[in-house]
């Protein structure tokens, strides 16, 4: 078993890695450009949505928030004639990007931290190279990737998004294991 103490330096090396590596692929690649598209006509819906002054939140159209109610000829024919949508709506304002990768850095911490964890507890002191990048690559990778597919399964989530993400996942976990198996106890 490896402490905690011993993994500070691959849990931040690694954070800022993937990190780095993240502002990368979204900057700098671009096969992330179209993952969001516009609809036809944005000012009638931009119109139509500040009508509704709706609070930042997920909303779903049709809404039913009745099982019962749900099975009603009324609602089945609401989701036979559409539209069926998932709408998040921010605050309006410009976004602050400072905050928000100052979150994504916090949450690659944690996640990072919880990987080590694992591995610190699974894995003793002097394990070869390929035998920690295996074992902290695949828990990464479940961390970074595992539940993405969910949001394509129950929420219509584009699954040509849904892969690329897990993809990223993917170098992310790498990233990580390749990091943790250098800088592992010997």
């Amino acid at each position: 078993m490896v402490n905690m103490r011993e993994l500070w330096e691959p849990i931040l090396l690694s954070s800022a890695g993937v990190f780095i590596s993240s502002a990368v692929i979204w900057m700098a690649l671009g096969y992330h450009k179209n993952d969001a598209v516009g609809v036809k006509n944005e000012e009638a819906l931009r119109k139509a949505l500040k009508e509704q002054d709706l609070a930042p939140n997920q909303y779903v159209i049709p809404y039913c928030p009745d099982q019962k109610e749900r099975a009603t000829p009324e609602f089945q024919q609401k989701l036979k004639d559409g539209p069926l949508a998932l709408l998040t709506m921010r605050a309006p304002g410009v976004l602050d990007m400072k905050r928000m990768l100052g979150a994504w850095f916090f949450h690659l911490f944690i996640v990072t931290s919880i990987i080590a964890y694992v591995a610190g507890r699974t894995l003793p002191h002097g394990l070869s190279f390929l035998t920690i990048f295996r074992a902290v690559a695949t828990i990464a990778w479940l961390a970074h990737a595992g539940a993405l597919p969910t949001a394509s399964i129950f929420w219509s989530r584009p699954w040509r998004v849904t892969w690329k993400d897990v993809a990223d996942g993917l170098w992310y976990a790498c990233l990580t294991g390749a990091i943790f198996a250098w800088l592992w106890p010997r």
